[in-house]
């Protein structure tokens, strides 16, 4: 049962981390790697299933975007989403890539809902960004505590 505990409130801070609250699912791999807790392969694929999942939803918000964006708790400024979209426009979906930065990489998620990009080509560009981010987080961290 604590198992699950560790890799559900990683999940649940991935997930949440790639939403509108401002949850840094960082620090929770972090710590569980620094504490010895879970498998480091699973919690990498844990992190990543979960930040994804978690951009998804800002895939589906982009989807209704001309109804959502005057919202108070729409995770994207008009400016990072202006921004966004002009990267977007200039280099497609590729931007998907980097859908793990700070600030404009939940606009990029936005974005691609709004420019209607297929689901499945999403969730592959985008997981294969966040994997490659949390992957250099595991890495360093287990090389700085060998």
């Amino acid at each position: 049962m604590a198992e699950l505990a560790i890799y559900g409130s990683l999940f649940a801070s991935a997930f949440l981390a790639a939403t509108v609250l401002p949850v840094s699912s960082e620090v929770v791999l972090l710590g569980l790697l620094a504490a010895g807790r879970g498998d480091p392969a699973l919690l990498l694929a844990v992190a990543t299933i979960g930040n994804t999942l978690g951009s998804v939803v800002n895939w589906i918000l982009g989807r209704g975007i001309d109804t959502l964006r005057s919202r108070r708790w729409f995770p994207v400024t008009p400016r990072q989403y202006e921004q966004a979209g002009r990267m977007f426009r200039r280099y497609g979906a590729w931007t998907l890539l980097f859908a793990w930065l700070p600030v404009v990489g939940d606009a990029f998620t936005v974005v691609a809902g709004a420019a209607r990009v297929p689901l499945g080509l999403f969730v592959v560009l985008v997981g294969l960004g966040k994997a490659a981010r949390y992957a250099a987080i595991v890495a360093g961290s287990l090389w700085a505590m060998s």
